[in-house]
């Protein structure tokens, strides 16, 4: 019968840090309000109807005032 026993030290493992720079910021949030925008903008004036009524109803379950 042989015993084993593990005496390693966790300090070989290195931390990513991951650090993203202001103008990452930036253009990551000018394009998700981009995207935001067009798509309220599609929603709101579409001549589909399904997406218009799904746009509408939506915002009655989120209680906000649309008309």
């Amino acid at each position: 019968m042989s015993i084993i026993s593990s005496t390693g030290s966790n300090t070989d493992k290195s931390t990513a840090s991951s650090t993203t720079t202001l103008t990452q910021r930036l253009t990551a949030a000018m394009f998700a309000s981009i995207l935001g925008a067009s798509l309220v903008y599609f929603a709101g004036f579409s001549h589909i109807e399904a997406v218009h009524n799904a746009a509408h109803d939506t915002r009655h379950s989120a209680a906000f005032p649309c008309h």
